[in-house]
């Protein structure tokens, strides 16, 4: 289910390694917030991440999944796998209304400001039994985005609890910047090809359960990552990538960013418009 007109989900090293960027966190310095108490903005900043934000109501969430279920069966019969739905907004008018949904975006004002910009869907679909892990990684390790400044907000399709591999954080972790990681690009039990080694060193990790119909959100430098799914139980998240518009998308990244709050004044995202076809 690739495009090539669509910037690729993950850039190589060396491409990365052509793009100056800023990698220390930038607290968030919402005084106000609207949707998210100040005691959340706060443990933001201190820990990295928030968790079971409901979102969708249990019927509203059973809609979401459906769709879900169509499209990964359309995916799979066209030779993709469960995390081969990437940059969906681009393609998926259903997608691109999740992404830019008023409730997700108010708890992400909290946390970015007024201005905006939505630039990354990716279901990460963990079939019952597949096998293969998320290692301990960062987000922006894999980004070609400065300043260091994204948001995830991870929205649960199915339940996600330790038994079907929900995600791990290491609590903190984002405070120390950028981390040196080895690339396990040979490892096929692992979806993604960083993995920062040893990181019990920096904190003792949590688990995040959410119920279907919530989110967490964590900062793009919080180390996370998640076991395999072994057990008779789907696990899928949609991520649901934000930043402030003065963020700059390198090697194209640009194209695929929707103003979801407040303007753009540079003009540097794309905007693209919500896709017709689904």
């Amino acid at each position: 289910m690739s495009n090539s007109s669509t910037p690729k989900f993950i850039p190589t090293t060396e491409e990365l390694s052509t793009v100056e960027r800023d990698l220390r966190f930038h607290p968030s310095t919402v005084q106000n917030p609207k949707r998210l108490a100040p005691e959340q903005v706060a443990g933001f900043n201190r820990n990295g991440y928030l968790k079971g934000i409901r979102i969708f109501s249990e019927e509203e969430s059973a809609g979401i999944r459906r769709y879900f279920d169509e499209l990964l069966a359309r995916t799979l019969a066209a030779g993709g796998d469960s995390y081969s739905i990437s940059t969906a907004h681009l393609r998926y008018g259903r997608v691109y209304d999740l992404l830019t949904h008023p409730r997700i975006v108010a708890c992400v004002k909290d946390l970015l400001g007024e201005n905006v910009i939505a630039w990354g869907s990716h279901f990460f679909c963990k079939l019952p039994g597949d096998g293969k892990r998320v290692s301990w990684h960062q987000d922006a390790g894999y980004w070609p985005l400065t300043p260091s400044k994204a948001v995830t907000a991870w929205l649960a399709i199915d339940d996600a609890d330790v038994e079907n591999a929900c995600m791990r954080f290491i609590p903190g972790s984002h405070h120390y910047g950028h981390l040196t990681y080895h690339l396990s690009e040979g490892d096929e039990a692992n979806v993604l090809n960083q993995t920062v080694a040893d990181v019990e060193r920096l904190g003792e990790p949590v688990n995040i359960e959410l119920k279907a119909g919530e989110i967490s959100m964590h900062s793009d430098l919080l180390l996370h990552g998640s076991e395999a799914n072994e057990s008779s139980r789907r696990r899928c998240g949609l991520t649901l990538r934000y930043c402030p518009a003065d963020v700059r998308g390198k090697l194209g990244w640009n194209a695929k960013g929707v103003i979801v709050s407040g303007k753009d004044e540079s003009g540097h995202w794309a905007n693209p418009p919500r896709p017709e076809t689904d």
